[in-house]
């Protein structure tokens, strides 16, 4: 099977596990703030992980290749800072809204407010989905593998959340889940764009995969870690941080042997 097929197939497989998060709120009583802060403290630590272990270390050996001395690390650390300037790019110039700090970007009062929401949630799930891609378009079954199952499990909670801020919102229990569902969908867009870029060129592969890295650390500073500190469950976010960080870690090692 082609990298790229893998890439579609991984980082759709991952972008449908926010629909399975969000199954609850189909079904009555909804989890508590604690709980929500505690899952997304978890996707923190799944997506921390996969950065580093996943992403970071196989862009330095894939640097260290063809070159040597300190070149190998100013291309990483240049290919970081390209995907949070990028991911940054995104939040300044679309317009979009998020549940707690409101809008954002350029002034999008002409836009409906729920496209505002599915913009929002765009600008965070394409970058996962551009890491899954990577993953499979740099080493196959073997480099996506621990990608797509950590990014799904990351998926869940914040499912959950975009649907419970959602119902918040007053929106209906389907509605919600269907928006929730959806944000997931643009995933397998960043998959493709991921795995084909690194299958079409070859030295790209450590520029992909450091992008990758830093556009799910944006995320994760910008915006997942302030979410979960605001309610004053701290505590709870980082053990769900720490636990997110150790699994990944285990399911990077175990099954990218």
């Amino acid at each position: 099977m082609s990298p790229i097929l893998l890439g579609l197939l991984g980082s759709l497989a991952a972008g449908s596990m926010t629909a399975a998060g969000a199954v609850p709120v189909l079904f009555g009583r909804m989890p508590g703030r604690a709980m929500r802060d505690l899952s997304l403290g978890f996707a923190a630590g799944v997506m921390l992980a996969a950065s580093f272990f996943s992403l970071i270390l196989p862009a330095l050996d894939a640097a260290a290749e063809d070159f040597s001395g300190a070149v190998p690390a100013a291309i990483v650390c240049a290919g970081i800072l390209l995907g949070m300037g990028g991911v940054h790019l995104m939040n300044e110039l679309l317009p979009h809204e998020h549940f707690r700090s409101g809008r954002e970007g350029p002034e999008g009062a002409s836009l409906r407010r729920i496209w505002l929401f599915v913009i929002a949630i765009t600008i965070h799930n394409f970058p996962e989905g551009l890491a899954v891609g990577v993953g499979f378009g740099a080493k196959g079954f073997e480099g996506g593998l621990p990608l797509a199952m950590g990014i799904g499990l990351q998926n869940m909670p914040e499912g959950l959340a975009v649907a419970v801020a959602l119902l918040g919102e007053g929106y209906p229990r389907r509605r919600a889940f269907l928006i929730a569902a959806l944000t997931g969908m643009v995933e397998p867009i960043g998959g493709v764009l991921g795995a084909g870029v690194i299958v079409v060129s070859e030295p790209l592969l450590p520029w992909g995969l450091a992008f990758a890295a830093g556009a799910m650390l944006y995320v994760i500073s910008h915006e997942i870690i302030p979410e979960t500190h605001r309610a004053g469950h701290q505590n709870l976010a980082t053990t769900g941080l720490a636990v997110g960080l150790v699994v990944m870690l285990f399911l990077d090692v175990w099954l990218g042997v």
